[in-house]
């Protein structure tokens, strides 16, 4: 019982709209991070780079294009990992992001709770885009997002995972999807995915009964700030999708 309550939460540190002021530094190292879950996403401390989970191993794509394996006493300010353990699984071919997305939520009844998503298989094309190391005094995540680098691969093996929220939760997360990519061979592509074909790919979702939000309570910057959520909304949209 106790391990079918653990393969039902989803477990996320920090919100997304901490990241809109730009309070980008970690307030959670990865060893605890991985704790909680064993796939997910997110983003390094410093707001470097892009954070994909995989089985257990915390992976960050930085703006060159390249790949590392944290380890576990470096930190993260936002992240997002879940225990692997799908629900659904089914095989797709031959559709793009946008098909891939909207086929979930026509065959499946998830549309008003969290579910990650993960495709392990051949895309034939993954364009992704990265950000960009930020110092201090950091500025906001509209500014720190002017500029992303952007990756394109054809004919590449690899794995998505991500999230699907309800749109009532856009702020503590992304509303709708909110996807990252890593290749096979851990160095040919990743990041935050922008668009994609799937050749031929395993679909698998995992719907949560439980969202645990942990705050970073020991954090002085995140506790003094004063959040505008005038256009906060509009702000994680442009630097998120």
């Amino acid at each position: 019982m106790a391990e079918q309550k653990k393969q039902s939460v989803l477990f996320q540190h920090g919100t997304l709209s901490l990241l809109v002021p730009g309070l980008f530094e970690g307030t959670m190292t990865v060893g605890e991070l991985l704790q909680h879950g064993n796939y997910g996403i997110g983003t390094v401390q410093d707001f470097n780079g892009e954070l994909v989970v995989l089985d257990g191993h915390a992976y960050q794509v930085v703006e060159s294009g390249a790949v590392n394996e944290l380890s576990a006493e470096q930190s993260v300010p936002f992240a997002t990992v879940h225990f692997d353990d799908p629900l659904e699984q089914v095989e797709l071919s031959n559709l793009n992001k946008g098909e891939v997305e909207r086929y979930l939520l026509q065959n499946y009844p998830y549309r008003n709770v969290f579910f990650a998503v993960k495709i392990t298989g051949e895309f034939a094309h993954m364009h992704t885009r990265v950000v960009e190391e930020q110092q201090k005094p950091y500025p906001s995540l509209t500014e720190a997002t002017k500029t992303q680098p952007k990756f394109n691969q054809d004919n590449i093996h690899g794995t998505l995972i991500g999230y699907y929220a309800p749109e009532l939760f856009q702020g503590v997360a992304v509303s709708g999807y909110h996807v990252h990519f890593l290749s096979d061979d851990h160095k040919t592509i990743g990041g935050h995915i922008l668009d994609y074909r799937l050749q031929k790919g395993q679909v698998a979702i995992q719907p949560f009964a439980t969202l645990e939000q942990h705050f970073p309570l020991d954090n002085h910057d995140f506790l003094h700030e004063n959040f505008n959520y005038d256009g906060m909304s509009q702000s994680i949209n442009q630097a998120e999708k």
